[in-house]
């Protein structure tokens, strides 16, 4: 059974026990998301970092550079500790623009799902999501077919465990009569709350909820309510930000992206921070 002393314990997806505080690697590329990182033994660095802080959980995908953040992972971890998973997302693509042009075709998908196995250096996905949706958020809309492709390749025993990202509640379900689902990727933090009632449905199934731009992205969280938390705690508006989605709910796992260790550590030091009640009920203010 894997003990740790990072914030938030562990969680189960599927049959993976992993840590609550993940890492996720797509500031590992260049500006963009594009190349490669003006930084490699930096990079490198992180990945070591993450792993010796006792962390078990990263996410990736082909799309990032592409295949820059895959190969920085197999170069700083290659052969992996056993009890490290590796998550990835197939369906979207990279133009010379630095756009994220969708994929999402049967053969595409494939393609991708093989690309990460190679890139990796695995003979099997531990978990990989299906990227819906556009740039822009949640786009309605059918996932059969794709996560049907999916499904196919779980069944040659080329991906464990399947999951969704950018999707809505109702593609959720969707996916979910194909086959089982073990975590939904959407984007969620203090101040973008829509799938409030998501979380709490997929916690009550005994499913992962993993927001991305849990810090808001490439627009950071503004808040008069959340600085006035953080100088009350001494604290970053940053720290109290992750560790009110710790408190959120206990299906919500974290993947808070950097390309400095320095910062890896602030942020898990930051996740760890204690809120009261009354601290929350103040930051809950922020997104309702």
């Amino acid at each position: 059974m894997l003990t740790t002393s990072l914030p938030g314990g562990t969680w189960t997806l599927g049959g993976l026990t992993v840590t609550r505080f993940g890492y996720g690697a797509m500031q590992l590329a260049g500006p963009g998301v594009m190349g490669p990182p003006a930084d490699r033994d930096g990079a490198l660095a992180v990945l070591r970092t993450a792993v010796e802080l006792g962390i078990t959980h990263i996410d990736t995908s082909a799309a990032y550079g592409p295949l820059v953040t895959n190969e920085l992972i197999r170069e700083a971890l290659h052969p992996y500790p056993e009890a490290l998973h590796i998550v990835t997302k197939v369906g979207a693509n990279r133009d010379q623009q630095g756009g994220w042009p969708p994929a999402r075709d049967p053969e595409s998908l494939r393609r991708s799902v093989h690309e990460n196995l190679e890139t990796l250096g695995l003979d099997v996905l531990d978990l990989v999501n299906l990227r819906l949706g556009d740039a822009t958020g949640p786009r309605p809309g059918s996932v059969a077919e794709a996560f049907e492709t999916l499904a196919d390749l779980q069944r040659q025993g080329l991906i464990r465990h399947l999951g969704v990202s950018n999707a809505t509640a109702e593609q959720v379900a969707e996916a979910q009569a194909i086959a089982p689902v073990v975590c939904v990727q959407n984007m969620y933090n203090l101040a973008h709350r829509r799938d409030d009632e998501l979380i709490d449905a997929l916690a009550g199934q005994g499913i992962a909820y993993v927001p991305f731009f849990p810090l808001g992205g490439f627009s950071p969280l503004q808040s008069s309510v959340l600085s006035r938390v953080a100088a009350r705690l001494e604290a970053t508006p940053m720290s109290v930000a992750l560790a009110w989605l710790l408190r959120r709910s206990p299906n919500i796992l974290l993947i808070p992206g950097t390309s400095s260790a320095a910062h890896l550590r602030e942020n898990i030091a930051g996740a760890a921070l204690s809120l009261s009640d009354d601290d929350l009920v103040e930051l809950d203010t922020i997104g309702r």
